[in-house]
């Protein structure tokens, strides 16, 4: 047997077993990909069926959140008779910093912009009853830091409180 012959044998072989290996392997992997692909549009679906409410959810609860701690639905909701600015600003704060613990979970499914405007919300709503406290005399009643309160709230130009329901409006509409 002549090496020659030898040699072309050995080609052949190894081109044919070459040419079956590659189109046995495009063809698998041309399956595989589409499997894939399908599982993963499958997968997309299950998380937009479970998620998709979740996130509807938060973003209601943080609506609420922040027609909550406005201070004109606040300081009318906590107002007593009788009250002090002292009694009513602590009132005010301990009750914003509940409502945010309380809905503390839900910046899990809502964007961070938005998260990071009721982060500003809360604390400027804390910073504004602090603030106006501070520049009332101690001996005043609740009904003068609120009036100060609404007088502040009014000589702002854009109300905090509806820029950031805007915000989450948008998100909403945008998921």
């Amino acid at each position: 047997m002549d090496i020659t012959a030898f040699f072309v044998d050995v080609l052949k072989y190894t081109l044919s077993g070459l040419f079956v290996f590659f189109t046995a392997y495009f063809l698998l992997k041309n399956h595989f990909d589409t499997y894939y692909n399908l599982k993963e549009l499958e997968y997309k679906k299950m998380v937009v069926k479970d998620i998709l409410p979740l996130k509807l959810q938060a973003y209601e609860r943080m609506i609420v959140f922040t027609e909550r701690i406005n201070p004109i639905n606040l300081m009318v909701r906590l107002h007593q008779p009788g009250m002090s600015t002292q009694m009513m600003q602590n009132i005010v704060i301990n009750e914003v910093k509940a409502e945010f613990q309380h809905n503390i979970s839900q910046q899990l499914y809502i964007s961070n912009n938005a998260w990071n405007i009721l982060k500003r919300v809360k604390d400027d709503t804390i910073g504004l009853v602090n603030h106006t406290a501070k520049s009332l005399p101690p001996e005043s009643s609740a009904v003068e830091l609120s009036k100060a309160v609404f007088t502040k709230l009014d000589e702002l130009e854009e109300n905090p409180y509806d820029l950031a329901l805007l915000v989450m409006k948008n998100d909403i509409q945008e998921v």
